[in-house]
């Protein structure tokens, strides 16, 4: 979630995007002529995306996803589809998101570099850069990090924040977290650097029991929201009135609101955080925007 982007990188993405015509339809001409909302999504990415063991895509980014697509649906009179396309990384969905062939794409932080090319959200979810590692390890503070070997992907906010705290760490570049942590599984490292929420959850994939998550000793924390198109503000603002609205619903006691968040990272989710904290986070997000909680079904 927190992939940054080469020189060379953005430079073929300038040049990519500058080859091309300039789009004419905006998100929401676009929906209404295909009847779509097509959400970008990294389908190995508990809890927020993934695939289940019915083989279906759930997660709560996709519930985030599922009330936008009902917000447009409201604003504009007829149903919408939620459509939904694979993307391996930011490298990947950045790119689709600034042509226009993706309409959407959550499981984000906010960076100055990523906001030069697209637009931002209002976040979803509160998550921190930590480090996953064996329940008797020695690391418990930057000097005992010194020598130990750390994977993570690299080129990211994570490696950046790791090495602020320590630079005297052995980088063992991975092409994923899921790599990083079958790296862990082995032996073959002392610790695994990345999104504390999305390791949680792979951690249960991977059946890590004898594991656990620590705060890295410069924490980084972040929020956690969705890109868009740029220059599409209807559509940024029904995405935002969707989402503040189950922000005021949670804060409020809703039990839909309630139940779809909790199912996922709440208390009783499948990364659990602690429900108090969320409370505060929607609650500073409601109150830093108009109360948008109208009556359901218009009544």
């Amino acid at each position: 979630m927190l992939k940054q982007f080469s020189a060379t990188f953005i430079g073929l993405l300038l040049a990519t995007v500058g080859a091309q015509a300039v789009i004419a339809e905006t998100v929401m001409e676009k929906i209404i002529r295909t009847g779509n909302l097509t959400i970008g999504a990294n389908l190995d990415n508990v809890p927020f995306s993934y695939i289940n063991e019915k083989n279906e895509v759930v997660g709560y980014s996709i519930d985030i996803a599922d009330r936008i697509r009902e917000e447009i649906g409201k604003e504009l009179g007829r149903d919408v589809v939620l459509q939904i396309v694979e993307v391996q990384d930011m490298s990947d969905a950045l790119p689709k998101v600034k042509t226009g062939e993706l309409d959407i794409v959550c499981d984000t932080a906010f960076t100055w570099e990523r906001d030069r090319y697209v637009d931002f959200t209002v976040s979803y979810a509160v998550a921190g850069i930590q480090l996953l590692v064996p329940n008797d390890t020695p690391i418990n503070s930057p000097e005992a990090l010194v020598g130990k070997r750390i994977a993570l992907v690299p080129n990211t906010v994570v490696e950046d924040a790791i090495k602020i705290a320590q630079s005297k760490i052995q980088v063992v570049p991975v092409t994923s977290v899921r790599a990083g942590m079958e790296a862990l599984k082995k032996g073959t490292v002392d610790a695994v650097a990345g999104d504390g929420i999305q390791m949680a959850g792979l951690r249960q994939v991977l059946d890590m029991p004898n594991t656990k998550i620590i705060p890295q000793p410069a924490e980084i924390r972040y929020g956690v929201g969705c890109m868009v198109r740029e220059d599409n503000p209807s559509f940024l603002r029904l995405a935002n009135r969707a989402l503040v609205r189950l922000a005021e619903g949670y804060v409020q006691g809703d039990p839909e609101d309630v139940a779809i968040v909790d199912k996922w990272i709440g208390t009783e989710g499948i990364v659990p955080v602690d429900n108090d904290n969320l409370r505060q986070f929607f609650n500073y997000l409601v109150i830093t925007h108009e109360q948008v909680m109208e009556p359901k079904n218009g009544q």
